[in-house]
């Protein structure tokens, strides 16, 4: 289809790495971008040739040849300006989380639905390739019916910037939520969770929140199905770590843990030797357009003397940002919901914000809203 779509990036950190593939996607036009600090946004502007420059946002979301907006601004920002982006009448993509409460993920999914513009959150796992090996493997029929799913992320934030020192685990969860509410499409209706160990004082009382590490059970609406995540953010030694893990009656898949070897399916009625083997992963590059398929083995931050944080410690998000660029602007051309819509995405964000709610409380079971009829 030879229609394109005029894409708006706001950030310049992490978004940067978004811009060449926009630039050579066959359906985008990479018509802007938007920073506060004029130096970075000329400096990164010059740097790819982009001519439409703003400053302030207001600015951009008044400009009526912008059609979609990228969000890659600080998490406090993400619900108010995306609420912003959709009452302008603009398709939003935004990185994670959808917001910080549940009372502004109502209010997304409420703007979508007033504005009819859609809304996808840049959710990374869902497409990194281990997720897409998996989720071709379930499509084959070769897991058998799945039975439970499991999911971590841990990370040491000591010395992330701004908004990070201290923050409750599951305030960013949708990394280890999204793979395990994804692989089958299921809706989170309620979560029980623990916290587990404390953190320095000092960090504990930013936001009121003790815990070192939190986990979490969530129960799936209309399934037989439930799944276990945890996060772990300050004060627990461990390599990074984004595992995601499906437990089937035919098969089962293991993340590794350590970073760099390969995951495990289990086969089941083999001999018991037999039954684990070491696989890898293949790369899901022909899944997108000719165009964008380099960008799953290598970005804007490879190069040591240019690395974000994101990427010394997340290996590049397994190969997903092309995936992710390629699902938004798809949606838009061909007017249906990206893959995850704005109520799939306000539920996973949800799991993580009413779960550290219910480590508050000792481990109270919280249900979830409805998001779809909101």
């Amino acid at each position: 289809m030879s229609q394109k779509i005029n894409v708006a990036i706001v950030g310049l950190g992490f978004g940067a790495e978004f811009i060449p593939i926009y630039q050579q996607h066959p359906n985008a036009n990479m018509y802007a971008i938007c920073q506060r600090t004029e130096s970075k946004l000329n400096a990164v502007g010059d740097q790819y040739g982009i001519d439409v420059r703003y400053t302030s946002y207001e600015d951009l979301l008044n400009d009526p040849l912008v059609d979609a907006v990228h969000i890659n601004s600080p998490i406090p920002n993400h619900a108010e300006q995306t609420l912003k982006a959709l009452r302008a009448g603009k398709h939003v993509a935004c990185t994670v989380p959808m917001a910080t409460s549940v009372e502004d993920c109502i209010e997304i999914v409420k703007a979508t639905k007033e504005s009819g513009k859609k809304y996808m959150m840049m959710e990374t796992v869902v497409y990194a390739r281990e997720f897409l090996f998996v989720k071709e493997l379930y499509e084959k029929g070769e897991l058998g019916k799945v039975q439970f799913l499991k999911a971590s992320h841990q990370q040491d934030m000591d010395g992330w910037p701004d908004y990070w020192p201290g923050l409750p685990p599951m305030h960013y969860a949708t990394h280890c939520v999204g793979p395990v509410a994804g692989l089958l499409k299921l809706e989170a209706e309620y979560v029980s969770c623990f916290g587990s160990g404390t953190i320095s004082e000092d960090l504990a009382k930013i936001h009121n929140s003790p815990f070192a590490v939190e986990s979490a059970h969530i129960k799936f609406k209309d399934s037989d199905l439930s799944a276990y995540v945890y996060r772990s953010l300050f004060d627990v030694a461990r390599q990074y770590r984004e595992s995601f893990e499906v437990y089937g009656s035919k098969k089962s898949f293991e993340w590794p843990l350590i970073e760099g070897e390969d995951p495990v399916i289990h086969t089941a009625k083999k001999p018991e030797h037999e039954i684990p083997e070491k696989v890898t992963t293949p790369d899901y590059a022909h899944y997108l357009p000719e165009e964008i398929r380099a960008f799953t083995g290598h970005g804007v931050y490879n190069l040591d003397d240019n690395a974000h944080l994101s990427f010394v410690q997340g290996g590049g998000h397994g190969g997903s940002h092309p995936h992710l660029a390629h699902e938004f602007i798809s949606a838009l051309i061909e007017n249906r919901d990206p893959f995850p819509n704005a109520w799939q995405s306000a539920n996973w964000t949800s799991v993580g914000i009413l779960a550290h709610e219910s480590a508050l409380q000792g481990g109270a079971i919280i249900k979830l809203p409805d998001f779809k009829n909101v």
